[in-house]
């Protein structure tokens, strides 16, 4: 058997995003969604299970506030991902947490790790669609202390070790490291399943669990994130290509591809 924790980021919405008239986006309005990333993370947690057994639960922390306005939807978020096989969601909610850094979450999570107990491999996706930071699986496994590999696309258990292939700039190197440890997936990993409506029905009677930083037994200084997210808008030139044939018209894209520095000559 072996027992996994996903680690879940409830990321904003970027299909949903609230821009403001100065361009700005409006973080408290926008909605929360599972990271792309992360349903692979989940699926590969299902798939483990169904060949070794044991158990899924899923780890988050909710990062963008308010909290009493974004509690409901990460309820919502959660109910989700309990609805795509996982088996429990344990969640922390506290003001402190909202825009902090990567340090204070990967903190606080760790925190809730070790209430929770053991576990034989956390699973994460490479990195979440909003901030795309990609610090809180490392970050995890300093704390605690484990392995930790990156940019994985296959997953095989033998006995107390984990092979794993990863996707690198010059091909495919495969790793073998002990259990306990933390994995980030890549996209390639697998194809996340669609959750059928018994397993839709099911995810309201699994276990949804909200903790604060004091129930945690920990006190965070945090620190705020200096950022403001925007939207950049994209100011296309407009060229049009004309010749006397596809030949000519295509050469003149070259050229300017060659001009603008897109492509080397």
């Amino acid at each position: 058997m072996v027992n996994i924790a996903t680690l879940v980021k409830l990321s904003l919405n970027l299909n949903l995003l609230k821009i403001e008239s100065d361009g700005r986006v409006n973080t408290a309005d926008t909605q929360l969604a599972i990271s792309e990333y992360d349903k692979n993370a989940i699926e590969e947690a299902i798939r483990i299970k169904e060949k070794h057994g044991g158990k899924i639960v899923c780890v988050s922390a909710l990062t963008w506030g308010p909290v009493n306005k974004k509690i409901s939807d990460a309820e919502r978020i959660l109910r989700e991902v309990l609805a795509l096989g996982v088996d429990e969601a344990h969640f922390i909610i506290d003001d402190v947490l909202d825009n902090c850094t990567p340090l204070e979450t990967s903190l606080a999570l760790a925190s809730l790790i070790r209430k929770l107990g053991n576990f034989d491999l956390f699973i994460a996706g490479e990195s979440s669609m909003d901030i795309s930071n990609s610090q809180i699986p490392a970050r995890i496994a300093s704390i605690l202390d484990i392995p930790f590999v990156t940019y994985v696309r296959k997953v095989e258990i033998s006995g107390n070790n984990l092979i794993l292939q990863r996707e690198m700039p010059n091909g495919i190197e495969t790793v073998e490291v002990p259990m306990p440890a933390v994995i980030s997936v890549t996209g390639e990993i697998n194809q996340p399943r669609l959750p059928t409506l018994r397993q839709i029905l099911q995810s309201k009677n699994k276990p949804l669990m909200k903790y604060t930083l004091k129930d945690l037994g920990i006190n965070l200084n945090a620190k705020l994130m200096k950022q403001r997210i925007e939207i950049r808008p994209v100011v296309r030139k407009n060229i049009i290509y004309e010749g006397g044939n596809l030949e000519e018209i295509a050469q003149k894209l070259v050229d300017n591809l060659i001009q603008e520095g897109v492509i080397k000559a």
